[in-house]
């Protein structure tokens, strides 16, 4: 039976314009982006479909291309959807961050970052510059290296602050294929950015490491 036999207080978009869209389920969600389901499946089952392809939303909203088109019924097209309805909310979180105090939206930068991270497939260096009053001036991508490893130079990051006029930074990257929990290179390369900033002034409030929907925080864990 197609969606639109459906009576209509189960009809997921529709439930989703009366009462929200938290009150949907993933499977129903996805339902509503694809809109239409496949010969003799329909959207909520092939939504269905694709979280039991994927295993998590995070898996699938990090799939490549030809991962996702390989599923009946998926393609280019939706594809270009999914990613633009991603980067669409990852905008509006960085919109979001900018029109407020980031040591007082901890759970916000966490959520931008996992949307940051959350299709690379190799570590990447990222720097929050903050401003005087906490707030963002810009979040910048600094270095970028192989699945397991990247290069940070501790003076690179001193001359982009002392050029974006921050008072503050907060430091981010990602373990591609691995947990949270840094490593001893991680607590090392912290270290020397802490005592390099120190230097003109500049503190670090935060060092997070981005492991899928995990994020590991230095300040919540003692460690700067």
């Amino acid at each position: 039976m197609a969606i639109s036999d459906w009576p209509i207080e189960r009809r997921p978009r529709e439930r989703l314009i009366r009462h929200g869209a938290n009150t949907l389920a993933d499977a129903e969600l996805l339902a509503v982006f694809l809109r239409v389901g496949v010969k003799g499946k329909d959207a909520v089952q092939l939504g269905h479909d694709l979280l039991c392809h994927f295993g998590s939303l995070q898996t699938l909203f990090g799939a490549r291309l030809e991962e996702f088109s390989a599923l009946h019924g998926l393609g280019t097209a939706k594809y270009a959807q999914l990613q633009a309805v991603l980067e669409l909310a990852r905008r509006a979180m960085l919109e979001e961050l900018r029109a407020g105090q980031l040591l007082s939206t901890p759970q916000t930068v966490k959520d931008f970052l996992r949307l940051q991270y959350h299709h690379a497939a190799s570590e990447a260096f990222h720097v929050l510059f903050l401003d005087v009053k906490n707030r963002l001036i810009e979040v910048r991508e600094m270095f970028r290296g192989t699945l397991t490893h990247t290069s940070v130079y501790p003076r690179e990051v001193v001359k982009a602050a002392l050029a974006s006029n921050a008072a503050s930074l907060m430091l981010a990257h990602n373990h591609p294929s691995g947990t949270p929990e840094p490593s001893e290179s991680d607590l090392l390369l912290t270290h020397a950015l802490v005592q390099a900033l120190a230097l003109v002034d500049i503190r670090i409030l935060d060092h997070f490491i981005v492991a899928g929907q995990q994020v590991y925080s230095f300040a919540e864990h003692g460690q700067l």
